[in-house]
């Protein structure tokens, strides 16, 4: 049987790595393939928005993941989610946001689920997608977003430490108010490394690990 073939859509090149470890971690025998542009998000936050243009550009992406002989498209980026649901009605393979698998995982756990970020532009869009996919679901639930101020300007300027820092400590707080905690980028789950379970009263889920997982299920 032909192998199949996973394309990866990135806003951000220092995902390449931390997706490369997982697939093959998990999709032993899937050949996976990236595209990176990082000027989609940063388009995203001069804009404060995702505007029709990005949107457009987004879809170019997955149509040309579909082109290159992609069976199934993964994109690792949230900001860009709506994006991804309207024009993966025109793509001919299956399309899928990285934090779908993840919003699921927090409906079915939890009644009051915590969303954190470092971008309102990813806050957003996850805490929406949370609420959709528990109507879906029918299942009732609270959701209490909070975001990590100074923490992307950290990050991108170079300060990694203090970007980890700051994520972290809101993570404690916001972990002893909800029964779960999604993490809105994949780009926080690296903090989870340096918290130790009982710094946090709530499992927090991180949507790399989750969406490969899930994408093991159905590849």
């Amino acid at each position: 049987m032909k192998p199949k073939t996973l394309g990866l859509v990135h806003t951000s090149a220092t995902l390449v790595p931390v997706f490369a470890q997982l697939c093959q971690a998990k999709l032993s025998g899937v050949n996976v393939f990236n595209i990176a542009d990082d000027s989609l998000v940063k388009g995203i936050i001069a804009s404060g928005r995702l505007t029709p243009q990005i949107a457009r550009r987004v879809a170019s992406y997955l149509e040309s993941a579909e082109l290159a002989g992609a069976d199934y498209i993964l994109v690792t980026c949230s900001s860009i989610g709506p994006a991804v649901e309207a024009a993966a009605q025109l793509i001919g393979v299956p399309v899928l946001r990285v934090d779908q698998p993840m919003a699921d995982q927090a409906v079915a756990t939890g009644h009051r689920i915590g969303v954190i970020a470092t971008l309102r532009t990813t806050l957003e869009p996850t805490a929406d997608l949370i609420a959709r996919r528990a109507a879906l679901a029918g299942r009732p639930v609270q959701i209490v977003s909070h975001l990590c101020e100074g923490a992307f300007e950290a990050l991108m300027s170079g300060d990694a430490a203090r970007h980890d820092a700051l994520v972290a400590t809101a993570l404690k707080e916001l972990a002893g108010q909800v029964e779960v905690v999604v993490l809105a980028q994949a780009s926080m789950a690296r903090v989870l490394a340096s918290l130790s379970p009982a710094e946090l009263r709530a499992p927090v889920l991180a949507s790399p690990g989750i969406a490969v997982d899930y994408l093991a299920t159905v590849l």
